[in-house]
């Protein structure tokens, strides 16, 4: 009963009636440095025991063992203690009622350790119990942070001061709270094993800007200048809220570009660089740049950064565009078609910026220019004149490119203007020109005689000459037979050219082309010799035309007619071309002796077979001859 009546006013419960060596104290206890701390104890020790001479006790630093020689605390037989305690240790509780309880003043943080009590009842009855209470001195408050903050949650920061020295009750404030969003103050007090610790939590929302930002808590002793601070920086961490990267941007083709990519996160996020669904480059960090080297248009489009920390998830866009000349564009394939007959001409290309497109027929425009990659020429109801050299040609502000097909038109034959017959020295020569894809194939028929005359009848000479899709025919008759009314020779030719696509035939028109050329030297001799002279070669060539209309007639011969038809060439663009003039021509009478005068000259032009009527100056005389008007030049 004595041992439980000892433990009532203590506090305690001891269930083991035979009170045994123990001892209760605070396991851990803290102080702050240069301020006192009052370790609480109580001791039993066995019923039997009888205290020899009273109750000594003696606190131990470290070691519980004396053998080990632990630096003493306190003991109280004397006042031998270690240097480090000396005036600053004091045992507040009676041995005599188990009561060990020792004050320690101005603690440093020497001091922090373990300490150990043992009680001497005299004799062989001492005891060193092994439990212990651990000192811990403090240079600054404890700060409980939670292991993560997180941004938009919740958030509770506790400062604590140990509230262990009877003399000095601390008082705790926050700092640097000014920038806190709706920050609450929550003071409060607890006692645990016999250890009192003063706190004061701290509760705000946090943002990503608080991250980096600095706390502070103090603690204070009134009526001090005890003073002790600390300062946190918070680690908020938050999903990424930007992501920054270049702004879209143009390259020429063939150079290099660096795409930059930051993102404003914590923690620093993984960085990946993609284009678009392909991952080219990732790294964690809070900035990753990708390098392109000698960029193609294959590497032009959108290219994305993307930033994942593990609270969130953002990306930003650019596009990279790449400049380069346009290609070579591909049109169709040169081609051969029917007149009559419509295609489509399609011209297509890359470049960038888009090309524009021209479509080109031998050097000129046609159709309209397009800013497009693709450019299509309606060819409707073709006729002979769209045969050419078509050309389609890409430009842009890097650069030029072009490509060109040809066009071949194949239509029925047409005969030229130039195709006649005309009076000559020699009798009648008619020509026949025809232009036509393929070349006409011309045959001359002279129905009166039922003859038809070609390059295959062997009986004739005869001329062809083909000059791309031009034929030229012709043939040279001698007059025999009867006259026409104009007294001029009766020619009834006709005209026949065809080709794959036709066949025509056409009755050839007589023109009178014969041509005299006179120079008249005219002296001082006077006007009236002049006419006189001039009359004179006039009928002289009248008499002259009327020998050769009563001279006999010949058989069909063919002088040489590349003299006359060499310059007959085909322009594509004009199909029916004028035949040069003929180039005969023959002296008019004993002209060359006159020559030598030195007189003023006038010279004779003979029209060709024009009537008065026609506005022309010749006529035909009473005697049936040719006669032209002389005029002076």
């Amino acid at each position: 009963m004595w041992c439980l009546e000892l433990l009532i006013p203590l506090l305690l419960i001891i269930r083991d009636a035979s009170c045994q060596w123990n001892v209760w104290l605070p396991r851990d206890i803290s102080a702050m440095t240069n301020s006192c701390v009052v370790i609480p104890c109580t001791f039993m020790y066995p019923a039997g025991i009888r205290p020899y001479r009273g109750i000594h006790g003696i606190w131990y630093f470290a070691q519980p063992y004396p053998q080990l020689f632990p630096p003493v605390v306190f003991k109280s037989r004397t006042d031998v203690v270690h240097e480090s305690y000396k005036g600053r240790t004091k045992l507040l509780g009676d041995l005599h009622q188990r009561n060990c309880t020792l004050l320690i003043n101005n603690v440093g943080s020497e001091h922090s350790g373990r300490y150990y009590f043992r009680a001497d009842l005299g004799g062989a009855n001492m005891y060193s119990y092994p439990d212990f209470s651990e000192l811990k001195v403090l240079d600054q408050p404890n700060i409980d942070v939670p292991e993560e903050i997180v941004s938009d949650e919740n958030l509770e920061l506790t400062c604590y001061a140990p509230d262990n020295c009877p003399d000095m009750t601390p008082e705790i404030e926050w700092l640097y709270t000014d920038y806190l969003p709706d920050p609450v103050f929550s003071p409060e007090y607890l006692e645990e094993g016999n250890s009192a610790v003063l706190s004061n939590t701290l509760t705000f929302t946090p943002r990503p800007m608080h991250n980096g930002q600095l706390l502070g808590c103090r603690v204070t002793y009134p009526n001090t200048t005890l003073v002790y601070e600390r300062l946190i920086s918070l680690d908020v961490k938050y999903a990424p809220r930007s992501v920054w990267v270049n702004v879209s941007s143009e390259v020429m083709e063939g150079s290099s570009v660096a795409l930059h990519c930051e993102v404003d996160s914590n923690p620093a996020p993984r960085i990946s660089w993609l284009f678009g669904d392909k991952e080219l480059l990732w790294d964690t960090a809070s900035n990753l740049s990708l390098s392109l080297e000698d960029v193609t248009p294959a590497e032009e489009g959108i290219y994305t950064c993307v930033g994942d920390n593990g609270y969130g998830i953002m990306n930003t866009s650019l596009y990279l565009a790449v400049k380069y000349p346009p290609r070579e564009p591909v049109v169709n394939e040169s081609m051969t078609v029917v007149e009559g007959t419509s295609l489509s001409l399609h011209c297509s290309t890359q470049g960038s910026p888009a090309p524009t497109l021209t479509w080109l027929k031998d050097g000129e425009l046609v159709g309209t220019i397009t800013a497009d990659e693709l450019s299509v020429l309606e060819l409707k109801d073709i006729s002979p004149q769209a045969d050419g050299h078509y050309r389609c040609l890409a430009e842009n502000e890097h650069g030029r490119a072009s490509s060109s097909l040809n066009i071949t038109v194949e239509y029925s034959p047409v005969l030229l203007d130039e195709s006649k017959c005309t009076v000559v020295r020699e009798g009648v020569q008619c020509v026949c020109i025809a232009t036509g894809n393929p070349e006409p194939i011309i045959e001359f028929y002279l129905p009166d005689l039922n003859i038809t005359i070609n390059e295959t009848d062997n009986r004739y000479n005869y001329y062809t000459h083909t000059d791309g899709q031009t034929s030229t025919a012709m043939i040279k008759l001698r007059e025999k037979g009867e006259r026409s009314e104009n007294n001029g020779p009766a020619v009834n030719v006709h005209c026949s050219f065809s080709n794959a696509y036709g066949r025509e035939s056409i009755l050839l028109e007589l023109q009178q082309e014969k041509k005299y050329l006179m120079a008249v030297i005219v002296g001082t001799i006077g006007g009236v010799a002049v006419i006189a002279f001039i009359i004179a070669a006039v009928r002289y060539v009248g008499h002259n035309n009327k020998k050769e209309n009563d001279s006999p007639r010949q058989d069909v011969i063919l002088e040489n007619p590349a003299l006359y038809y060499s310059a007959v060439k085909k322009d594509k663009h004009n199909l029916r071309k004028k035949v040069g003039e003929d180039s005969d021509f023959q002296p008019v009478g004993p002209v060359g002796a006159m020559e030598r005068q030195e007189l003023n000259y006038a010279s004779l032009e003979f029209d060709r077979g024009r009537s008065r009527g026609e506005g022309g100056a010749s006529g035909r005389g009473d005697d049936g001859s040719t006669y032209t008007e002389i005029r002076t030049k």
